[in-house]
């Protein structure tokens, strides 16, 4: 499972001109699995998130998480986080977890995380248009194996 984590300002997600999802002050994710990933790795990743002290403290220190700021999630789905671009041009994105897997693990991840911060997601597998403005800018790359 692979995370990219940007703290934000605010954030929000678009399909078909219409807003689906959008975050205040906080995270926006962009979420992939691949073969083998899981519900343990799911809450790794979970509490992985809600505890990254990336946020600022009162000092302008990166001393706080999310939670400590009750600050709000967008998740998006983003397959192409695997894709593989060693030979040619063309990425290849076999490493990518099958869209109806998929589909089922990120409802979970997004359920298990806004069971602790308020959640809103983009609609997996649509052509989604993803503003956000970038505070820091803070970007952090996680990754599980199972």
């Amino acid at each position: 499972m692979r995370v990219v984590v940007q703290r934000v300002k605010e954030s929000s997600v678009k399909v078909d001109g219409k807003v689906v999802g959008a975050s205040g002050y906080g995270f926006m994710l962009l979420v992939s699995f691949t073969m083998g990933d899981n519900e343990d790795i799911i809450d790794y990743m979970v509490k992985k998130i809600v505890n990254l002290r990336i946020m600022d403290d009162e000092n302008k220190v990166m001393n706080k998480s999310i939670l400590d700021i009750k600050g709000s999630i967008l998740s998006i789905s983003q397959f192409t986080l695997y894709a593989d671009t060693k030979k040619g041009n063309r990425p290849s994105y076999i490493k990518a977890l099958n869209g109806s897997e998929a589909s089922k693990l990120y409802d979970l991840f997004n359920e298990k995380l806004g069971e602790l911060v308020p959640v809103e997601a983009g609609i997996f597998g649509a052509d989604m248009e993803v503003s956000l403005v970038n505070d820091g800018p803070i970007t952090i790359m996680l990754e599980k194996e199972n």
